[in-house]
């Protein structure tokens, strides 16, 4: 579940190389995981706060780097902690990719927040139907 839903997964053997691509849906509001990698620890936790605000909060271990994809991102929106996240610290590139946006950053805690796209909006409130697995694509 943590690779899914939290997004924690490896470009490289090892973990020196992280990937957090979270994929929210099937009416989780919120998601909180963590990994303990060879370099420390891992985090990624997300929450819808309301339609217009979507938090997600990673940390990277010493020594390692990480690509960010934030689901259902604009780039003109994307703030990590209280600055645009082109100019934020520890941000190497950010990116639009389709419609979400990428992050590359260095070792630390971050906080991205933007306003979400509606469909991002629409999966994360939809709720499975009673006694229906939950299924995600990717």
């Amino acid at each position: 579940m943590y690779r899914v839903v939290a997004g924690i997964d490896t470009e490289t053997p090892g973990y020196q190389r992280l990937r957090i691509a979270p994929q929210p849906g099937g009416g989780l509001k919120w998601v909180q995981a963590r990994y303990h990698s060879l370099y420390g620890e891992v985090a990624s936790s997300w929450e819808l706060v309301d339609p217009q605000t979507f938090v997600l909060e990673v940390t990277i271990p010493p020594n390692t780097t990480a690509t960010v994809r934030l689901p259902g991102a604009q780039l003109a929106s994307v703030q990590e902690g209280r600055q645009p996240v082109q100019s934020a610290a520890g941000v190497h590139r950010a990116y639009q990719d389709g419609a979400d946006v990428v992050v590359e950053v260095g070792s630390g805690t971050y906080r991205f927040t933007y306003s979400p796209s509606a469909e991002l909006v629409r999966r994360i409130q939809t709720q499975p139907e009673v006694g229906q697995p939950v299924t995600m694509s990717f």
